[in-house]
């Protein structure tokens, strides 16, 4: 995570948030009087969102984790290849 203040924020703005945009990076704007504030691309906050999401829901994570297990093992469903041919064709 870059760090700056507001200021240098203030004086560089277009090309510090086009930084944060293009290179996934999220910065901190440092405020002498106040708290600091984070900037970050719009899609990299919707995947942290999405993260979070996954991370709060105990039954996703519990479907996860059984996947890995029966990946781990080679247990997994595996389909016929009537089932595979009609996936390649969608």
């Amino acid at each position: 995570m870059i760090q700056l203040s507001v200021n240098k924020f203030r004086s560089n703005l277009k090309s510090f948030v086009d930084q944060a945009i293009n290179d996934h990076i999220p910065l901190r704007v440092r405020r002498r009087t106040g708290r600091d504030f984070i900037v970050m691309g719009a899609e990299d906050w919707e995947r942290e969102q999405e993260t979070l999401y996954v991370l709060q829901n105990s039954s996703l994570l519990s479907q996860i984790n059984e996947s890995l297990e029966t990946y781990n093992t080679n247990t997994g469903y595996k389909p016929s290849k009537e089932e595979l041919d009609a996936i390649n064709r969608v």
